[in-house]
């Protein structure tokens, strides 16, 4: 990516800016912005930016923006709050991801024909985990019941941790199938990778916290400095984890883990710059996603790739939910509301830029175009029908008295620190 690219990019977060205020909380999302940008300076528009997906610095941006967005998804979820209520979490979390997976897997199967299993599954992981930042009103709008808000807000924030083990494995898998390594080295691959994450992770997590814990009520700590220490903290983890051998996402996200769970309140709001950072590398990582991932498919589409898209943001999706939901009690307006909200964004972005790296796999193209395809067509329906539909769900709950309405739906649930971009929305509602 050459001086124009960087000007490019500058230019569009700079433009962005300009009218944040005024697009928040309007059917136009942060997202929808930066993809459209990528597509007007792409090598096909204005000639600015022409980065190939295997280029370094896509790699670099990627696996920066993943590391930072994990870390910052397990610090912020508040433990103590999430055992008080996790009955929605848990439902989408063990039984509707699963589910989505497999879902996944036999479309990819039945639609895409020429895919093998292991390339139907590794598609399938790709696109499950979910992206809140994508529908900001739907976590931050005070309108939709809290459970429900809270439930779509934790789910994203865990389930892409959730995924790098799983997709770990599967490009294992693949790799063994494909005779790149033999079964004996791909199990110790991902035992190592999974393992070596996991004390990385520990080790620059308890570090992180101590500075905090040991440092703040000590007044050693400027308050500056304060917000770096979860930012060294996730560097920390990605780095340990990959000079012993490791996976630096997965020390990413249990960094962060611990990291949330030692500190508590310590400091205050700590994780702000983490947040912002992890932001900032998000646009552009969509600007990329735009230029370089997203152009080339608009230019080579076929019908089943677009079946694919549409059956992963609707059936894929909704049905697992749907059966994850069963005897909740939920009506079926909110499992819907629930099913329809599973953006899919920059995990799945990342995710398929690590299976370029890694996988080596024989219809890479046609995964690659199946997995841009659906996240663009995500970025924009999701974006499009979040406020919208927050509001006209939220009027459906109005409607109906809470001592009326079901347990399911008016039970309290205490708050977690909404996903990325949307923090500044949740901020301007809390203090309405």
């Amino acid at each position: 990516m050459g001086s124009s690219g960087l000007v490019a990019i500058s230019l569009l977060v700079l433009a962005y800016a300009a009218v944040s205020r005024r697009l928040s909380g309007s059917v136009i999302s942060a997202a929808m912005v930066f993809v459209a940008g990528g597509i007007l300076v792409s090598d096909e528009a204005l000639g600015w930016l022409d980065p190939a997906i295997e280029s370094e610095s896509v790699r670099l941006v990627a696996e920066a923006t993943l590391t930072v967005v994990l870390f910052s998804d397990a610090s912020r979820i508040d433990l103590a709050a999430l055992r008080r209520e996790y009955a929605l979490p848990l439902r989408l979390l063990a039984i509707g991801l699963p589910l989505t997976i497999v879902a996944g897997a036999l479309a990819g199967v039945a639609v895409l024909a020429e895919l093998a299993f292991i390339e139907a599954v590794l598609l399938a992981i790709v696109l499950a985990p979910t992206d809140a930042a994508l529908g900001q009103a739907v976590v931050t709008d005070p309108r939709v019941p809290s459970r429900v808000r809270q439930g779509l807000n934790v789910e994203s924030g865990l389930n892409d941790g959730i995924c790098v083990p799983l997709l770990l494995i599967a490009i294992a898998i693949a790799e063994a199938q494909e005779g790149a390594i033999g079964d004996g080295e791909a199990v110790e691959l991902v035992l190592e990778e999974i393992g070596y994450g996991a004390l990385g992770g520990v080790i620059a997590g308890l570090a992180a916290a101590a500075v905090v814990r040991v440092g703040v009520p000590r007044r050693l700590v400027d308050e500056i400095w304060v917000q770096v220490v979860p930012v060294a903290g996730a560097a920390l983890a990605y780095g340990l984890a990959v000079w012993m051998g490791g996976s630096g996402f997965i020390a990413a996200f249990v960094g962060g883990a611990v990291f949330g769970g030692l500190r508590r309140e310590v400091g205050g709001e700590v994780t702000l710059f983490l947040e912002e950072t992890g932001g900032l590398l998000g646009a552009v990582t969509f600007v990329l996603f735009g230029a370089a991932m997203l152009v080339p498919v608009l230019d080579d589409l076929t019908a089943e790739v677009v079946l694919y898209g549409l059956l992963s943001l609707t059936l894929v999706r909704m049905v697992p939910v749907a059966l994850a939901m069963l005897r909740s009690g939920a009506r079926r307006p909110t499992v819907g509301f629930l099913g329809w909200f599973g953006p899919r964004g920059l995990a799945s972005i990342v995710f398929a830029v690590i299976l370029v790296e890694d996988a080596h796999l024989a219809h890479e193209p046609v995964l690659l175009n199946t997995i841009f395809f659906t996240i663009g067509l995500s970025v924009l329906l999701h974006g499009v029908t979040a406020t919208p539909l927050a509001e006209r769900y939220g009027l459906w709950f109005a409607a109906h008295p809470r001592d009326a309405a079901p347990a399911f739906e008016s039970a309290s649930t205490p708050e977690q620190r909404p996903h990325r971009w949307a923090a500044g929305l949740w901020r301007k509602h809390r203090d309405v």
